[in-house]
């Protein structure tokens, strides 16, 4: 499958507020410099016996969704990836706003990111 890549490449993410269940609304369009997000769904052999000696057809193991994401730093998006990584900052302070984003918190918010290149056929 190709990846997005060139000018024409965009990266949407949206907060999920249930765990695996993407978001309708609310995607941000992200700058980036590269992805190589993706899913695969590799096959395992089938181990059953008993059906003479041709193998079974073999068994899909669980799906994996992971990769990388390079992102520029800029004042604008980059604290959506600070949240991605660390959670909900703490926010002090009245005209200019103090933002403390701290590692090591029990839970971390759950993102449905989606990246596409506009103008591409499925095919391709």
């Amino acid at each position: 499958m190709a990846r997005a890549q060139g000018a024409r490449a965009q990266m949407a993410l949206a907060f999920e507020t249930t765990y695996g269940t993407p978001s309708a609304s609310g995607f941000v369009r992200m700058p980036f410099a590269s992805t190589t997000l993706g899913a695969e769904q590799p096959l395992n052999d089938n181990e059953l016996l008993g059906f003479g000696r041709d193998p079974l057809a073999p068994t899909r193991d669980a799906v994996s969704a992971d990769g990388d994401v390079v992102v520029p730093i800029d004042a604008e998006t980059f604290w959506i990836w600070l949240r991605a990584t660390f959670g909900d900052p703490v926010t002090t302070g009245t005209g200019p706003y103090t933002h403390v984003f701290t590692s090591g918190g029990d839970s971390l918010p759950s993102l449905a990111i989606e990246v596409g290149m506009p103008g591409r056929s499925p095919a391709c």
